[in-house]
């Protein structure tokens, strides 16, 4: 098993940075793929970004390529998302999950491809 907790939520104004960070324990050595996905009001979650755990290749959602940046600690196993520039659309619950098997470019954006799920941290932008 592997477990994920989130951290770095809160209220933050539009054009601040933003970092949030997952933590994950347990059979972490099993992990392909780490990933980001939101839930913003009143609509359904999303993918945003994912990270490979071994060869750290990155992947992102086109609403935050080029905003959000996704990286790896393995030494701490946590894993970030970063932005510089956050938008009020930004506005959701973050959730990070862990994938066991390899993910691909049909799968990766699915939340049913994901085995372990954090509980999610809220994340206000005010403009």
């Amino acid at each position: 098993q592997v477990q994920l907790v989130e951290s770095g939520g809160g209220l933050v104004q539009a054009g601040n940075s933003l970092r949030l960070s997952c933590a994950a324990s347990g059979r972490t050595f099993n992990i392909h793929t780490m990933s980001w996905f939101r839930q913003a009001p009143g609509k359904e979650r999303e993918f945003v970004a994912a990270i490979t755990w071994s060869l750290y290749y990155t992947y992102y959602a086109d609403s935050v390529k080029g905003r959000f940046t996704i990286s790896v600690d393995r030494a701490k196993e946590t894993m970030y998302l970063q932005s510089n520039s956050p938008t009020p659309e930004d506005t959701a619950v973050y959730f990070c999950a862990a994938a066991m098997r390899p993910t691909y470019p049909t799968n990766r954006w699915r939340e049913a491809t994901y085995d372990h799920w954090g509980q999610g941290t809220q994340v206000t932008v005010s403009s």
